[in-house]
């Protein structure tokens, strides 16, 4: 193809040169990615062959690859700490130097769409793949989201990678994600589930979107206008929309609303079909000509046609930078939720007591230090986790390395036998003791309590150690019952393989923690917003069998429930500690009245009230006037700021015109006149280090 011409005149050129066969494969992933391949099995049952014409020679082989965190199942890869993790981190900028490691291996491993980063909003913390979302945030999870997208896409621009943002929307549970319907109101669509692609959408510009599996208000999302309306013209998004594996129930209100490929073999968008629809008038030669378009020119502007990928898979992609990139966003992301002066260790003659399946890679009962670097996968034996989790560095090893670097000694149990477990703690000065959950695609978590004998076991070492630090691996919220037996507790999510060297720097100091929870913890399960009601979560299945699942609850999801409702959590949104202490004052605003489409200004003094240096996210929250009838404040923006001891900044946090626009910081869904509206009256600000901030100013709209 002559390269001169623009992406758009590339693609034209293309499919001019095209028969209409030739134009649909491009409406179907593996018709348009294998360019020689002309045969697939039947559609469905009872039917003759899917056959195609041979594609244009031009046109690249390309392979699609599942995987919002990282490369699936394949050797030589780097096993990263999960999205929720990367959440976790408040680190916009190595979320997307994580996002350009990861799109390096995949091209190398063959495969130039990631179908990934996906967004969920995080209205139950039993979601089974909420370990792939990036928490229950709009804007949180847009912007991290986004920050995916460009590592993926702008950050090697000689092995191109086009991310696919996923599952648009309201895919919030995986309980009968085929065979449900989310059903809410305008608002609650907009500001909730539609708000984080859209801002994802503004701050990168994915080349393609996944429809996900459920229906929305009754529709499923891949035939839901919502995908001409809110996607196309809202956003506007230019990239194409793919279904998910198997979530296309038509062919003419899918391709109508907007769907331009199905993924995986042909079926709903085989030749026949396509040919039968256009014939009856159902569709349209240019509503086909569209879709076609979308994908060509996202393939061509992608790079996808200029950069192959290599003839054959390259064995070993995971570079040093890589891991100690791994290692960094290991150490940003652990949450330490509870410290009573246990932590850091003293350097010195410590005897450290390391306790549990998930310290060790030898396996306990089918459990290692492997169940908690990454999501169980459905697809495949049991135990198998998504990401290869082979080099590990497991805690117990890095540990013994670390303690005996500082003068004392580890000893291990297994935690097979908590009696067992609790006399091996007993004798030391201090026990780490682990527990985790499995979860994953294709099942929600029956409740938010530790696997196993998880909570026996650190009850039991609770309760005869002289000092306990509890360590937790798991992609959601866990319920406590513990909590005040124990000194400490260390949030570490699906942490990557190299969670043992990062455990060991912040066990000890060498790296202060930083992370900040991107969701709440509620007490129990019971304190959560769809709680008691069959209806809300999981549903109550229709006539047909469909569940029909009532977001009853509207704007009030995560943290805003619990400020809402005055329900107190475990641990709020936001939360996180630090080594040392940080003092928020003289906040102000400027300007103090403005019309609510200019820039903002939020000022604060930060100061580093320890004896350590450190470092603070520093967050932004806004309530809006209650004229709005918001349920609570909402996060707008953040800092990450790093202290020396008794230091202090004048931090700015700044909100531009465009940042305003683009995620509708100052704004609420009119349904009434069907847009966004920013209203009249005062508006109050609260910076501190979670959603509960109390350091205020306030400032006005005319």
């Amino acid at each position: 193809m002559d390269t001169s011409l623009t992406a758009a005149e590339r693609a034209d050129a293309l499919l001019d040169a095209s028969s209409q066969h030739q134009k649909y494969r491009w409406l179907v992933e593996q018709p348009a990615n294998d360019p020689t391949r002309t045969t697939w099995n039947p559609a469905f049952s009872g039917e003759a062959n899917v056959v195609y014409p041979a594609q244009l020679p031009c046109t690249p082989v390309v392979v699609y690859a599942n995987g919002p965190d990282g490369v699936y199942l394949s050797a030589g890869t780097t096993a990263w700490p999960g999205p929720i993790a990367v959440a976790a981190t408040w680190n916009l900028e190595l979320g997307e130097e994580k996002a350009a490691a990861h799109g390096s291996e995949s091209f190398d491993k063959r495969s130039a769409v990631v179908l990934g980063p996906g967004i969920a909003s995080g209205r139950t913390p039993l979601s089974g793949r909420g370990s792939e979302y990036f928490g229950e945030d709009p804007v949180l999870s847009g912007l991290m989201a986004a920050a995916n997208v460009r590592g993926l896409e702008d950050g090697n621009p000689e092995k191109p990678i086009i991310a696919n943002l996923k599952h648009y929307v309201a895919n919030e549970q995986e309980e009968a994600r085929q065979s449900s319907s989310s059903n809410m109101d305008e608002r609650t669509f907009k500001q909730i589930y539609d708000l984080p692609y859209e801002i994802a959408v503004r701050e990168s510009d994915p080349g393609s979107v996944m429809c996900s599996y459920n229906q929305v208000n009754g529709v499923y999302a891949c035939e839901n206008d919502m995908l001409t309306t809110n996607l196309r013209q809202d956003y506007p998004f230019e990239g194409y929309v793919m279904s998910d594996f198997g979530s296309v129930h038509s062919t003419a209100p899918s391709l109508n609303a907007g769907l331009d490929q199905e993924l995986n073999r042909p079926r709903w968008f085989s030749p026949a079909r396509l040919d039968a629809a256009l014939a009856a008038g159902e569709i349209t030669q240019e509503r086909i000509d569209e879709a076609a378009f979308r994908v060509v020119h996202s393939y061509i502007a992608g790079g996808l046609f200029d950069h192959p990928v290599p003839a054959t898979p390259v064995a070993n992609v995971s570079t040093p930078e890589h891991k100690a990139l791994a290692k960094e966003i290991a150490e940003q992301s652990t949450v330490l939720l509870k410290n009573e002066g246990v932590l850091p260790l003293a350097e010195g003659d410590l005897t450290v007591a390391v306790i549990g399946q998930t310290a060790s890679s030898t396996p306990t009962d089918g459990v290692s230090a492997k169940t908690g670097c990454a999501w169980d996968f459905p697809f495949g034996p049991p135990g198998n986790q998504a990401l290869n989790c082979n080099a590990i560095v497991d805690p117990l090893t890095a540990l013994t390395e670390r303690v005996g670097d500082a003068g004392g000694s580890v000893v291990f149990d297994d935690g097979a036998d908590p009696a067992q477990a609790a006399d091996v703690a007993a004798a030391a000065d201090v026990a780490i003791v682990f527990g985790h959950y499995t979860m994953g695609e294709t099942q929600d978590l029956p409740d938010l309590r530790l696997d196993a004998n998880g909570d026996e076991l650190i009850e039991a070492v609770a309760a005869s150690a002289p000092k306990t630090v509890a360590v937790l691996n798991a992609g959601s919220a866990v319920e406590m019952p513990w909590i005040d037996d124990v000194d400490a507790v260390f949030h570490a999510w699906h942490s990557g393989e190299q969670f043992g060297p990062a455990l060991a720097e912040l066990v000890y100091g060498d790296v202060n923690p930083s992370g900040k929870l991107p969701m709440t913890f509620p007490v129990s399960v019971d304190d959560t917003p769809t709680a008691g009601s069959e209806a809300q979560y999981p549903g109550i299945a229709d006539a047909e069998g469909t569940l029909q699942i009532d977001y009853s609850e509207g704007l009030k999801v995560g943290y805003r429930w619990y400020e809402a409702e005055g329900i107190e959590p475990l641990f709020e949104f936001g939360h996180g500690l630090s080594y040392t202490d940080f003092a928020y004052d003289k906040v102000t605003v400027t300007p103090t009245s403005t019309s609510g489409d200019k820039e903002i200004r939020v000022r604060f003094r930060l100061t580093n009230t320890g004896d350590v240096a450190g470092t603070e996210v520093a967050q932004v929250y806004l309530e809006l006037p209650s004229s709005t009838g918001e349920p609570s404040k909402r996060l707008i923006g953040w800092e990450r700021v790093t202290l020396q001891p008794g230091e202090h900044r004048n931090v700015q946090v700044t909100l531009s015109a465009d940042d305003l626009a683009d995620m509708h910081l100052l704004e609420y869904w009119d349904t009434a006149a069907g847009d966004w509206a920013t209203a009249a009256g005062t508006y109050q600000v609260t910076v501190g280090g979670s959603v509960d901030a109390d350091a205020a100013a306030s400032f006005a709209v005319k």
